[in-house]
């Protein structure tokens, strides 16, 4: 990295970090979850505009999108995701203490958004254009059963001109090459119940699926990639005197390799037909399906990711951690596009009401991001 580029993201960010520590506060109380991210995504468009933005929208996925350069030829996409996993629809709780700010979501992925939104805002107050063209976008239903619905919009739309992507989440100084697919299921079973007394020895909803389970908890996984399975939820029946006319349960399973992925599907369903015929009806309802890696160049993404270690490490001073993860940077991935995901906060609790992050690292992380896009402007 061209030492006039850290000296220009180091100056920048350290002018900065009162207004993005401001920014944090307000941005992190207002509600996001998947799908219903209309506040936070009215709040980042106007606030671009009001920065002097030009060309800002939201898409009908609810990805806010700003265009900086030409777009008639290749893009570079700098995103940031706006929900958050709490279903609240009321102004977050936040309370600050000993540095720290603690609301749910401020982190992941609060935090790095601020970070993205004050970088793009030095584009636009310098008036700085990009050689090729580049989205920053503020994107919609990451977390959860979102589906990263918003990251495949952006894909739909732009396609191919895409040639690098960067998406900024989880904690300084983690760097994600790699991506962690997924598919969650809900599987109900229904039957005809009855009485626990009366009517004992019929078919229950509950013990076909607790045989489901014990059969799934049983399967062998995939060797080629480290590839895990887990049911994380089950409920139904009526009462202790009751044979449970319905249950269902929540089930997935995860892998950084498609090839892997493919094969517990095939074992899913072979299991599922096996309990069959218990007495009862199975229905299966595909919840999400997340891409693990795709056809990506191995030396491409390589050298791709040492131009993002030398960036966090400069700005830090610390070693990057590389992890595959469930992100953004699936989709991209999957398709074969170079992507990363990068930390640029420190804090912890992410998906707890006790997320937290260090005010003073919005610092290092505006200029981590600052950083990356002056060097794919030039």
């Amino acid at each position: 990295m061209k030492q006039t580029i850290k000296q220009t993201a180091a100056a920048y960010a350290a002018a900065s970090l009162e207004e993005a520590k401001a920014l944090l506060r307000t941005l992190g109380r207002i509600p996001a979850p998947s799908h219903q991210e209309d506040q936070r995504a009215a709040f980042c468009r106007d606030w671009f505009l009001a920065q002097g933005a030009e060309d800002v929208t939201i898409d009908d996925q609810k990805n806010v999108i700003l265009k900086l350069g030409p777009q008639d030829g290749d893009l570079t996409v700098f995103q940031a995701h706006t929900d958050v996993v709490f279903p609240d629809l009321d102004p977050l709780s936040m309370r600050e203490e000993d540095g720290r700010l603690y609301a749910p979501g401020i982190g992941d992925d609060t935090a790095n958004l601020v970070n993205l939104m004050l970088a793009a805002k030095y584009f636009l107050r310098e008036k700085k254009t990009p050689k090729n063209g580049f989205l920053i976008v503020a994107n919609s239903c990451e977390e959860g059963l979102g589906n990263l619905d918003g990251t495949k919009a952006v894909f739909a739309a732009y396609g191919d001109r895409i040639k690098a992507f960067y998406s900024f989440d989880c904690y300084l100084p983690e760097c994600c090459d790699g991506a962690v697919g997924s598919w969650r299921y809900q599987i109900t079973c229904k039957t005809q119940g009855g009485h626990s007394y009366g009517d004992f020895g019929r078919p229950n909803a509950i013990a076909i699926l607790c045989r489901l389970v014990d059969t799934l908890y049983r399967q062998e996984t995939p060797k080629e990639a480290w590839t895990t399975y887990n049911v994380g939820r089950i409920e139904g029946g009526t009462t202790v005197n009751s044979i449970a006319q319905e249950a269902s349960l929540l089930y997935e399973f995860r892998s950084s390799s498609q090839e892997c992925l493919a094969i517990m599907e095939r074992q899913f369903r072979e299991i599922l037909q096996s309990c069959e015929n218990l007495g009862g009806e199975l229905t299966v309802e595909l919840l999400g399906v997340r891409p693990g890696n795709g056809p990506v160049d191995p030396a491409a993404l390589r050298r791709f990711t040492e131009q993002s270690d030398a960036v966090i490490r400069a700005c830090t001073g610390e070693t990057p951690k590389h992890m595959p993860a469930s992100t953004d940077s699936n989709i991209p991935l999957s398709l074969g596009i170079a992507a990363n995901t990068i930390g640029t906060v420190r804090g912890g609790g992410a998906h707890t009401r006790e997320e937290w992050v260090e005010l003073d690292s919005l610092r290092d992380g505006i200029q981590i991001v600052l950083c990356l896009m002056l060097q794919n402007a030039e």
